[in-house]
């Protein structure tokens, strides 16, 4: 036993066998867990915290990877920060800001496209399939504003829609030859002059399924369009658009959002009563929710006037007359070409001409509408880019309303089936397979924050 320095007080002590081993294992061993343990097993202190100690005769591992045990789990910190990143993680969506936002235009387009399938069917599994793939996107990829609250609203409308179509066959009849009767209604006779009209009568299973379909479709239109509301923002939109729809612009945009916003309205102060004990059912309860919400519209338009006039809008820089002129023609022509060139693709003998109407109109309408941009004095603060990822979410529902079209034509008794006779309609695959394509919106888009899910 050797002797220790004293401390503070001078003179020496004797030092300890546990000082001792530490002082003989050296410089390179005193530092390891094996010496420190010993040193303070046999000086009878307490262990300090540090890595779990293994059993005698079995050899310890390290509780995470360190370069200093070997490592024997991969690589060290450094080297994994410097690990080459995936391909596949590189291609993954990123979360939603406003520089990397999804371009409000590509989202209508997808849902445009999506439409313009739906109205060239009225298969009621393709429909069905139509709406899943737009409610699967809007659930996955839009947020809490008020106007993504709205989609709920057009899926009870559609099906409004669907059981309004299916009274009005049941009360005004149907062209539809039936021989399975369900029903034969009171029937009230109509002067001559309302002949082919009846009111009552046989109701036949088949004009039921025939009204089924075609209220499918009207109601897979309006979800789709829901879809694009839910999706979009308004105000980004309206940046968006060519300086010379600008005032018309502002007026479709408010058109669009009152019905996100009434029906955000409707649910807080329905939530306010419950809160308050009050009923939120029956006539009474509608109309006092009513004057609040026609009032709080009312409020809302006067500022956006407000807010409209403070900032000059409807100034208009002055054109010579003659570009005024031709802005006239172009846009007008554009517009009479893209509406032949639409009727043409939704029509069943129109497909030949449909697209070529519809490029030549949409190039005279950009034409004019570039002209006409000379008219507004208005800038732009941080306009939207159209990126890689809205490219393809506008493509992926421009392929959905291509290849429908295709089929249509292909094989139209199963994209329309028939009622007389009544038979159950079938899934066409490659069809099924095209709708499918509008998924990829869910996978490119970027995700929304958490936060904004809340």
């Amino acid at each position: 036993m050797s002797a220790a320095p004293a401390g503070p007080g001078g003179g020496t002590r004797p030092r300890g066998a546990a000082e001792d081993a530490v002082a003989d294992a050296g410089p390179g061993e005193a530092g390891t867990d094996r010496a420190g343990s010993s040193a303070r097993a046999a000086a009878g202190g307490a262990p300090l915290a540090g890595p779990a100690q293994a059993p005698p005769g079995r050899r310890s591992r390290p509780t995470r990877p360190d370069p200093a045990h070997g490592d024997p789990y991969g690589r060290g910190a450094a080297a994994q920060a410097a690990a080459p990143v995936s391909p596949f993680a590189r291609l993954a969506p990123p979360e939603a800001s406003r520089g990397n936002a999804l371009h409000a235009g590509a989202w209508w387009l997808w849902a445009l496209g999506l439409a313009t399938a739906a109205s060239r069917t009225t298969n009621p599994l393709l429909l069905g399939l139509i709406v899943g793939v737009a409610g699967y996107v809007v659930a996955a990829r839009r947020t809490a504003a008020p106007w993504a609250r709205s989609y709920g609203a057009f899926i009870k409308l559609g099906l409004v829609v669907v059981g309004l179509r299916l009274v009005f066959s049941a009360l005004l009849g149907s062209p539809i030859p039936g021989s399975h009767l369900l029903v034969t209604l009171p029937e009230l006779p109509l002067p001559s002059w309302a002949q082919g009209i009846r009111l009552g009568g046989r109701v036949t299973a088949e004009q039921l399924v025939f009204a089924f379909y075609d209220g499918a479709k009207l109601a897979a239109l309006l979800i789709c369009i829901g879809a694009a509301n839910a999706l979009a923002n308004p105000a980004r939109l309206l940046k968006s658009l060519p300086a010379a729809l600008y005032e018309a612009g502002v007026a479709v945009v408010v058109a669009m959002t009152f019905a996100p916003n009434m029906v955000a309205d409707v649910v807080r102060l329905r939530t306010a009563r419950r809160l308050r004990g009050r009923p939120t059912g029956g006539v009474k309860a509608v109309l006092q929710i009513g004057l609040p919400v026609l009032e709080g519209a009312l409020e809302r338009s006067v500022a956006v006037a407000a807010s409209m006039d403070a900032r000059g809008y409807g100034r208009t820089a002055q054109v010579p007359p003659l570009v005024r002129h031709t802005t006239n023609v172009l846009t007008l022509g554009g517009l009479l070409g893209m509406c032949a060139g639409t009727y043409g693709l939704l029509a069943a003998q129109g497909a030949g001409y449909g697209m070529p109407v519809l490029g030549i109109g949409l190039l005279l309408a950009l034409a004019g509408l570039r002209l006409g941009g000379r008219r507004s004095v208005r800038t732009r603060y941080r306009p939207d880019r159209w990126g890689a990822r809205a490219w393809l979410v506008s493509a992926s529902g421009a392929a959905v309303a291509a290849l429908t079209i295709r089929f249509a034509g292909l094989d139209p008794d199963a994209m329309a089936p028939g009622v007389v006779p009544l038979t159950a309609p079938g899934l066409p695959l490659w069809p099924a397979a095209a709708v499918l394509i509008g998924l990829l919106p869910a996978v490119v888009a970027p995700v929304p924050p958490k936060e904004s899910l809340q």
